[in-house]
């Protein structure tokens, strides 16, 4: 279960990026491209994902 949190961590991680720069402008070709809204999300859902990597990292490996 450990490389599930770290894995949808890191996705969390480099869509909360995207979405950041889609925010501001950097990434175009978006519906997102130059929307506030997304500027916000996007550090927020990478923060998310932050914390799953953290926990997925600290989490003991179970032996069956």
């Amino acid at each position: 279960m450990r490389w599930v949190w770290l894995v949808l961590g890191i996705l969390l991680v480099l869509a909360g990026g995207v979405w950041t720069l889609q925010g501001v402008g950097v990434l175009g070709g978006s519906v997102m491209s130059n929307d506030t809204k997304w500027a916000v999300i996007g550090p927020i859902v990478a923060l998310c994902g932050l914390i799953l990597i953290v926990f997925g990292a600290r989490a003991k490996a179970r032996r069956p």
